[in-house]
């Protein structure tokens, strides 16, 4: 297990933790959170031995094996097939001691060499790799081009799939969900949840946290406390324990209070002088409890809009999609045909590199449509918040200057000042306080980023929000700003996010762009979840059954397996040449088609994952007496209540071990019915 006692962290003079301990069991799935700069990541440096401790001690067994998301950006020439592979660990010591024994032509080492190799997987590593890739968003065709031929977020990916290949019994995962789309982010959520080892987790995506972890440790003013559950269970959990703590400090203040006034009272007093010193000793003697003092929450809100054209755009058969630099046109999107009302709230969906950036940039007039019309509404006012921040933001410049800039650009507006001392005032209101509205943007954080972004567009007073991942970045404080921040707001939302506790709130009605169009999704997240997974098993049955490790198999694979374009920049990894078009489907008529095979399949799966539920918590059951057994024997007992406690423990173990044989079983019967 992991031990922290007494541990004390400091950057430069700043404390991170004082004095903190905690202790975290092997297998456990840990959600890690606090505010932006209260030291997760610092704490996560410890963990991998790139910072050392202040004070205290820390222990992590000696023989445990540790992986993590390397944060380089990788400049290879390696296929991203090679890339993921090189990640396991174990699978390159073992062939790096086959290669030393052929080289000194020992036959029993190069036999052992073998076995190793054996064990460590070798004959499905590349597999096991490519299943890694495909499951986090790349096309079958990418999965033999060079890793240096891909964007950044995608060779981060990369770096992601490499850290899932290593084995480990200790999993650092900070901030995983950054770089994902929500399919890709579907497919983590799985893969974690049957990862067996120790898992320590950084996010601020609460459903993600929900679905991955059973432990969170929270940092809040230098102290580390352990909460078992959940995030969810964390909110809850914190509540309580501070609503109790709050009404044990006022009824202690009561107290005092009382004592005080008495002491006062009587002190002077000949005849109540020794009960008046008693109770300044009892004052003295007392454990203050200490007040609630949470920390100050971050709210805003968007400004009333000026005017609310109705439809706020029309979009009439029109086709999106991007330029090369010789002028040849990619087609992503065709023939679509949508409009936009005042005060709807429309959510975003679509699997990885299907065209929701590309649709949001043209409404956004960053790029334009390929074909047909997009026609706006007469003062139609676009706040346009985009995936990649420093897209609209000056690194060398600071907050106040950009806010300056801004301010000249929209002309004078008596409603809202422009002075320097009314804009530092405004940037106050995100939290840009003191000299932070002279920093750099480049030396800033990525949240802070965020939250500069958010200032500029609410002070356009925009009545059409087009947000492409808003929340890259921001804590969940900040995020539930905003979710309460667009709720009220009085315009038209459009919205792609992977974080779904944000989808659900705001969002009540779905787009779903793919197979080259865009139509409306009659489903709620629950179904498009479902639908991103079946989609991940099919994708990679296929991949494995077409045989995919030469590279010629996977091009050729890519017209059948995934018929999509690829598009370029913040949409997906750039490709060498354009796909054909996809063919325009029926989409209401393929979405009805989809639901019954997705019922069809759910009728199959019910009484297996029934039984598995059953199996799943007599198992928890059984591991609780196991270990309350185990207690039992370390104690002094009775020679009949010792032979009684082996008889049970011996009962438990048979039963877990025939459970556990059913429980692989009805695993493989659900694989095999899904695939």
């Amino acid at each position: 297990m992991i031990i922290l006692k007494n541990i004390t962290l400091r950057r430069s003079a700043k404390v991170l933790l004082d004095s903190v301990s905690a202790t975290i069991n092997p297998g456990e799935h840990v959600g890690l959170i606090g505010r932006n700069g209260a030291g997760k990541s610092s704490l996560f440096a410890l963990l991998n031995g790139s910072l050392h401790e202040d004070g205290g001690d820390f222990q992590v067994p000696a023989h445990w094996r540790m992986a993590q998301v390397a944060q380089n950006m990788p400049e290879t020439e390696e296929s991203a097939s090679d890339f993921v592979v090189a990640g396991d660990t174990r699978l390159a010591e073992a062939q790096a001691r086959l290669a030393l024994a052929e080289a000194g032509d020992d036959g029993m080492a190069i036999a052992h060499a073998h076995s190793d190799l054996h064990d460590a997987g070798a004959h499905d590593a590349l597999a096991r790799a490519q299943a890694l890739i495909l499951g986090l968003g790349f096309k079958v065709g990418e999965l033999q081009r060079p890793v240096n031929s891909f964007s950044g977020g995608w060779r981060m990916r990369l770096q992601l799939a490499r850290a899932l290949m290593c084995p480990s019994d200790l999993l650092l995962l900070d901030e995983p969900t950054n770089h994902l789309d929500l399919d890709a982010l579907v497919w983590l959520e799985a893969w974690l949840q049957r990862y067996s080892g120790t898992l320590i987790v950084i996010s601020h995506d609460r459903e993600f946290l929900d679905a991955v972890t059973n432990v969170t440790l929270h940092i809040e003013q230098a102290r580390l406390t352990r909460y078992g559950g959940n995030y969810s269970k964390f909110e809850e959990l914190r509540a309580q324990q501070l609503e109790l703590q709050q009404t044990s400090y006022a009824r202690q203040q009561e107290k005092i209070a009382h004592l005080q006034k008495f002491i006062d009272r009587f002190k002077a007093k000949a005849t109540k002088a020794r009960q008046a010193q008693s109770r300044v000793k009892a004052l003295e003697r007392m454990e203050r409890i200490a007040p609630v003092l949470a920390e100050a929450e971050f709210t805003f809100e968007f400004k009333e809009p000026s005017n609310l054209p109705n439809p706020m755009l029309v979009i009439d058969d029109a086709s999106f999609g991007y330029r090369t630099e010789d002028g040849q046109a990619t087609t992503i999107l065709r023939h679509v045909q949508r409009s936009v009302q005042a005060g709807q709230r429309i959510g975003i969906l679509g699997a990885n590199g299907q065209g929701k950036s590309t649709l949001v940039k043209t409404i956004a007039r960053q790029m334009a449509p390929l074909a047909g019309r997009v026609t706006e509404g007469k003062g139609l006012a676009i706040g346009y918040f985009a995936q990649q921040e420093l897209d609209v933001l000056r690194p060398a410049d600071n907050p106040l200057e950009h806010m300056v800039r801004l301010a000249k650009e929209l002309g004078a507006d008596a409603r809202e000042p422009s002075r320097e001392q009314d804009l530092r005032n405004y940037l106050g209101s995100f939290n840009f306080t003191g000299d932070m509205v002279k920093q750099s943007v480049g030396s800033m954080s990525g949240g802070e980023k965020a939250r500069l972004v958010l200032a500029m567009i609410v002070w356009q007073r925009p009545n059409l929000l087009l947000l492409d991942e808003p929340t890259n970045h921001l804590d969940l404080a900040t995020r539930d700003a905003l979710s309460v921040a667009l709720n009220e707001f009085e315009g038209t939302v459009m919205l792609v996010s992977h974080d779904r506790a944000l989808l659900r709130a705001v969002c009540d009605e779905f787009w779903l762009v793919g197979r080259g169009g865009v139509g409306p999704f009659d489903g709620d997240l629950d179904d498009y979840q479902r639908y991103l997974l079946d989609e991940a098993r099919r994708l990679r049955e296929e991949a494995r059954t077409a045989g995919l490790a030469a590279g010629d198999a996977a091009a050729n694979a890519t017209q059948t397996i995934a018929p999509d374009a690829q598009p370029t920049g913040a949409d997906g990894p750039k490709s060498p040449e354009a796909m054909p078009p996809p063919p325009v489907r029926d989409a209401r008529e393929q979405r009805r088609q989809d639901a019954q095979t997705r019922q069809a399949l759910a009728q199959k799966l019910r009484p297996l994952k029934q039984e598995l539920d059953r199996i799943d918590r007599r198992l928890a059951e059984l591991a609780q007496e196991r270990s309350t057994l185990e207690q039992r024997l370390t104690e002094p007992l009775a020679p009949a209540d010792i032979a009684d406690c082996g008889r049970r423990l011996k009962a438990a173990s048979d039963e877990t071990a025939t459970l556990e044989e059913r429980w692989l079983e009805l695993s493989t019967e659900m694989d095999s019915a899904s695939a």
